[in-house]
């Protein structure tokens, strides 16, 4: 009876480990549905901001002339579509390693099905054999005493139960089996698509690269004049970077007035009322989840020292960044704030210093402007219309964020997803 007791255990421990590979493998499925998501949303992303900049580039190229515009917006498109490739490849690769999981799955299942039926069968077999009502009776009765009858009626209702639970257990085993066999056929369809779309990409990618080559060959012919362009936006940096400390430093010197008036000290940096310090938290909590300055755009020229795009030699130091977006674009505040300053920068269109709080924002490059200083503004309210090159076919805006006098990199202020 110690015998038939173990089996029995035995018999429930690989009923429960059945249970905990079915429960723990649903689990990892839904791990891996969740990554799959992950880097779907990636790629719709990726595959939005691709669109957006060959808009952009479309706009670019009306005009006949090159310029460094379009080798800035096809190097922003190759490094794009090299990051969905990429991501692509990632999706590929969960979904070989669920497929292989699946494979080894569907083995283990039907490994276990066919020594289930095995067992199955030698007990009906077995059953067949001894079916006899009085065969049954005689085995109890035959017992020397009544607790061996006991253990022996006891013995034969196992018997009984056991072969209903194994009946039961070949039909969830079969029914795992089918799920497994149909989610593998799924997600071999998907590698076949994704497979597919992975070439798409790569041939595009060899299109857009050979297409860079060309333009980067002809605008080379024109360094002298790009030096000459480069020459001045980096006058124009600087005119709008002293333009920005006057107004911080007369901000400043507000201040310092009002502080002797009410015999203070005087402070040294921009002083903060409780409501501005509201404002200020505000802002600040809202860090990478701030709208962009314009409704629709690609970031052409990253925050701080970089090379330029053409000529390698060359440094650029950028103290914002420049937003390349639709002909007829808007800027619009990205927190609310209050109108600080409003300039005309000749030959760079004008600039909006809005403060919000210890935090600075700065639109500039713009055809016209929609406010006046000391104007309260709400979040995303259009504030004025970006300016055009014409020679370059290009609307691009420069947008720059302070603390106080310090420069912040933009990007890390912006929703990533415009």
């Amino acid at each position: 009876m110690r015998l038939l007791t173990l089996k029995k255990r035995n018999s429930s421990l690989s009923y429960i480990f059945l249970l905990c590979f079915v429960l723990f493998g649903t689990g990892g499925a839904y791990a891996q549905k969740q990554t799959k998501k992950d880097l779907e949303k990636k790629k719709q992303q990726l595959q939005k901001e691709i669109e957006n900049t060959n808009q952009l580039l479309a706009e670019t190229k009306k005009n006949k002339k090159l310029s460094l515009n379009q080798l800035v917006m096809l190097n922003k498109k190759i490094s794009a579509r090299e990051e969905l490739i990429a991501t692509i490849n990632n999706e590929i690769g969960a979904l070989n390693k669920q497929i292989k999981e699946n494979n080894e799955s569907i083995n283990g299942l039907q490994k276990d099905l066919t020594k289930l039926k095995a067992e199955y069968a030698k007990m009906i077999y077995y059953a067949y054999k001894n079916q006899d009502s009085y065969s049954r009776l005689m085995f109890v009765f035959a017992s020397g005493d009544f607790e061996q009858a006991f253990m022996r009626l006891r013995y034969l209702q196992q018997y009984s139960d056991y072969r209903h639970k194994q009946a039961e257990r070949i039909i969830l085993t079969k029914k795992n089996l089918n799920e497994k066999v149909q989610d593998l056929e799924v997600k071999k369809s998907d590698q076949r698509v994704l497979l597919g779309s992975e070439e798409i990409e790569k041939k595009s990618l060899t299109s857009e690269k050979t297409e860079k080559e060309q333009v980067f060959s002809e605008l080379q012919q024109q360094e002298s004049k790009l030096k000459k362009d480069l020459e001045k936006k980096k006058k124009d940096a600087q005119k709008l970077q002293q333009a920005i400390q006057r107004v911080i430093e007369k901000e400043l010197e507000k201040a310092q007035a009002q502080a002797v008036k009410e015999n203070k000290p005087k402070p040294q940096k921009l002083v903060l009322t409780p409501e501005s310090q509201l404002l200020s938290n505000s802002f600040s909590s809202n860090k990478s989840k701030l709208p962009w300055p314009v409704a629709k755009g690609v970031i052409s020229e990253r925050f701080g020292v970089h090379p330029h795009p053409l000529m390698k030699d060359i440094d650029i130091n950028n103290n914002g960044v420049d937003i390349t977006t639709n002909s007829g674009s808007l800027a619009r505040a990205v927190f609310e704030g209050e109108v600080k300053a409003v300039v005309n920068m000749p030959g760079a269109g004008q600039f909006i210093l809005l403060r919000h709080g210890e935090f600075l924002t700065i639109y500039s490059n713009l055809k016209e402007v929609y406010v006046k200083v000391g104007e309260k503004v709400s979040t995303k309210q259009n504030i004025g219309s970006v300016l055009l090159d014409d020679d370059d076919s290009k609307t691009v805006m420069h947008f720059e964020v302070w603390r106080g006098q310090t420069k912040l990199n933009p990007e890390e202020w912006l929703y990533k997803n415009n």
